[in-house]
């Protein structure tokens, strides 16, 4: 029994995100002196963060199974904030406003998403790239190319600096961001359907579970949490531009693979998307630090990838 539990223990997939996560970080040592001090990590997980929040919509959306993927991630962070960067407009008194329009606008991305996943039968892939494509041109057509506003300095002081010790603001929000997806996942009704959803819907529909329902409820929280994600950005950064969130698409897919939920939907958790973000941004770093170039960085995440899936599926062998 305690083999069997060992066995398991080492073989899972956010621990195995982890343990590289660590290997990386002190791996950096050997590239560049002085990566690897508490100042630095403080700085890698903050990085994280960033990645984290705006890969907990996408967490939801694989679990829900239908070959569910939202390929409009990116473009919806743009669109948040580029709204927080218009109403803003530097005036700590219209953060409040500038937020709910940005979280308004995701959720009706998503909206639209799941209606046409749900409904109208639309391929996820298909309708979340052609919901990426028009979120792209409502910004060109709106902005015109002219990015109009300015963050607020009370978003600096709460998203960027450190609020309890050397601890940031951004940490702080994605630990709480983190506790209310488990609790959404494991103490609502919305998380033991979307499990039963993403793991078989016809039976979840014989179950009495609304499939539907679940479906667009769960892209409405994506395109949320990724306009959220862009609301961080911003007050992290202080400047927007229209392809903002266009680096972070691919990252959100890969920081949830690597956390270990199957792409099949079903199984998985936020906590090991966390340890993927923290993985991704690892290798980031110290790839950077190595000072490879963009090619060399790109086929490094490959294989990476590639190799974590490997783990994971030689998991559910022995599994089975």
């Amino acid at each position: 029994m305690n083999q069997s539990l060992f066995r398991n223990l080492r073989l899972s997939p956010p621990l195995l995100a982890l343990l590289l996560a660590v290997a990386l970080f002190f791996a950096g040592e050997l590239v560049r002196a002085g990566f690897a001090n508490p100042a630095q990590a403080i700085n890698i997980i903050r990085l994280s963060a960033f990645l984290g929040i705006i890969a907990a919509g996408q967490t939801l959306v694989i679990l829900s199974g239908g070959e569910g993927i939202d390929l409009s991630v990116g473009a919806v962070v743009t669109l948040g904030a580029i709204l927080v960067f218009r109403i803003v407009d530097r005036s700590d008194a219209m953060i409040v406003p500038g937020l709910l329009a940005a979280l308004l606008a995701g959720a009706g991305v998503g909206l639209v998403n799941g209606l046409g996943i749900a409904f109208l039968r639309i391929p996820p892939l298909v309708m979340t790239l052609g919901m990426a494509g028009v979120v792209q041109g409502v910004i060109l057509v709106v902005t015109q190319g002219q990015l109009i506003g300015g963050a607020a300095p009370l978003m600096t002081t709460l998203i960027a600096r450190p609020l309890i010790g050397p601890i940031p603001g951004v940490l702080i929000v994605w630990a709480l961001l983190a506790a209310a997806i488990w609790l959404l996942l494991n103490r609502t009704a919305y998380g033991m359907h979307l499990y039963a959803i993403g793991v078989n819907r016809i039976t979840a529909r014989l179950s009495g579970v609304r499939v539907p329902l679940v479906v667009v409820a769960t892209y409405m929280l994506s395109g949320g949490l990724a306009a959220f994600g862009g609301f961080m950005l911003l007050g992290f950064t202080g400047s927007v531009f229209l392809n903002l969130g266009d680096r972070y698409l691919f990252p959100s897919i890969a920081a949830v693979v690597v956390g270990g939920t199957v792409l099949a939907g079903g199984k998985g958790s936020y906590f090991g998307t966390m340890a993927g973000a923290l993985v991704l941004t690892l290798i980031s770093s110290l790839l950077t630090a190595s000072q490879l170039p963009e090619a060399i960085r790109q086929i490094v995440l490959g294989v990476t990838l590639l190799a974590l899936l490997s783990a994971y599926g030689r998991q559910r062998a022995l599994r089975g």
